[in-house]
């Protein structure tokens, strides 16, 4: 994927406007960035207001990116209210004329929601993993067992009755 990054950085970023394509090194320098932007898993691709990033979730060669990219447009934020719906706009003054107290209270409860989100994901997924973990077991260990009763030596035996009766024994 590297390359195909590397070529849509030099492509797009060479033809200027609103877009920039970026690389950001989350192993030095760039890690802080990483951590508020919950990158936890490389490579990781985010588009959008740099204050509340998206997930890219499309495809990873050149062309998908490059469509993608080119899609892109100024979003509707607090800096371009002027490409807000009267709805995204209200919401947008709304959170204008909170305190910063009071924002940063209602920022730190969508993020503990959040948190909540994945620390229940993550959570169950271990559940399920130790519960394949166990079938995956079972299920071997029963085939063991099967196996160790002999069904290879039944099956030998068939095989050569079936062989006898064709007259090759």
């Amino acid at each position: 994927m590297k390359p195909a990054w590397d070529k849509l950085m030099t492509n797009i970023n060479k033809e200027g406007g609103a877009i920039l394509v970026a690389d950001v090194d989350c192993t030095a320098a760039g890690k802080s960035l990483c951590e508020t932007n919950g990158v936890k898993g490389y490579p990781t691709i985010k588009h959008g207001d740099p204050a509340n990033l998206d997930d890219y979730q499309g495809g990873r060669d050149y062309e998908a990116l490059e469509k993608f990219a080119k899609g892109l447009k100024p979003l509707c934020s607090p800096m371009n209210l002027a490409l807000c719906e009267a709805d995204d706009k209200a919401k947008i003054e709304g959170y204008m004329a909170m305190s910063a107290t009071d924002l940063d209270s209602a920022i730190s409860k969508g993020d503990g929601e959040i948190k909540a989100a994945e620390d229940t994901f993550d959570s169950e997924l271990k559940k399920l993993q130790e519960t394949y973990q166990e079938l995956q077991k079972t299920k071997e260990d029963s085939i063991a067992a099967v196996k160790d009763s002999g069904l290879g030596m039944m099956k030998a035996v068939k095989a050569a009755k079936v062989s006898k009766k064709d007259g090759e024994l």
